[in-house]
C-alpha cells in the first residue's frame, strides 16, 4: 500500500459524496465515523456479502489509530462491523488468484472511478443500470476487497493486543473470533 500517502490522508480528503454505498452515496460517513455509529456504518460498507466503494476508506480511518485506543473503548458494534467485512472477504477469497487490484488505494480516488459530484438520485439509478457502473469495473471492484483485506490484516496485531487486555467476556469472545478469522487469511 502507499503507506506515506495513506498516513497523511485526512477524512476530509476523501470525496465521500462521490463514493457509493448500497443505499446511495457515502456523504454521511465522516459524521458517522466521528460519532462512532458503527451499526449505521456497517450497513453502508457491507451488504449481503458485498463490499462497496466506501469500504476500504472507512476501514482506513477506523483502523488507523487502533493501536492507540484503550481496550475499553472498543464496542461490540464496532467489532461486528469488522466481522461483516471479514465475512464478505471470505466469500470472495476463492477469486483472489485471478484478480488484480489497482496499484494503490489512492488510485481509487481517480476521476474515472468516482461518481459525478452533481448528479441526482435518478441519474445515479441510470448509472447502476449501465453494464459497468462507474467504479465497479472488475479491477476497481476487486480492489475494494483487496485493500479492505490488507487494512484488516495490518490491524491484526492491534486486535491481538486488544484481546490480551480486554476484560469484557462478550467483547473478548468476539475479538477472539475476529483474530482467528484474520489469522486464516
Amino acid at each position: 500500500m502507499d503507506t506515506h500517502k495513506m498516513n497523511n490522508l485526512l477524512i476530509a480528503d476523501v470525496p465521500w459524496h462521490r463514493l457509493t454505498t448500497p443505499y446511495g452515496r457515502g456523504t454521511e460517513l465522516p459524521q458517522l465515523i466521528s460519532n462512532g455509529e458503527y451499526a449505521a456504518i456497517a450497513d453502508l460498507i457491507e451488504h449481503q456479502g458485498t463490499l462497496w466503494q466506501v469500504t476500504p476508506w472507512v476501514l482506513l480511518f477506523l483502523l488507523r489509530n487502533m493501536h492507540t485506543r484503550n481496550s475499553d473503548d472498543i464496542t461490540l458494534s464496532e467489532l461486528e462491523l469488522y466481522h461483516a467485512v471479514v465475512g464478505a472477504l471470505d466469500m470472495e477469497n476463492a477469486q483472489e488468484d485471478s484478480q488484480k487490484s489497482v496499484e494503490s488505494l489512492t488510485m481509487l480516488l481517480d476521476e474515472k472511478y468516482l461518481w459525478p459530484a452533481d448528479s441526482d438520485p435518478e441519474e445515479d439509478e441510470l448509472e447502476w443500470e449501465e453494464e459497468e457502473a462507474r467504479g465497479y469495473d472488475p479491477v476497481a471492484f476487486w480492489s475494494y476487497y483487496d485493500y479492505s483485506y490488507r487494512l484488516l490484516k495490518k490491524a491484526l496485531p492491534d486486535f491481538e493486543s486488544l484481546l490480551q487486555h480486554h476484560a469484557d467476556s462478550e467483547i473478548a469472545e468476539t475479538l477472539s473470533e475476529l483474530v482467528q478469522e484474520l489469522r486464516k487469511f
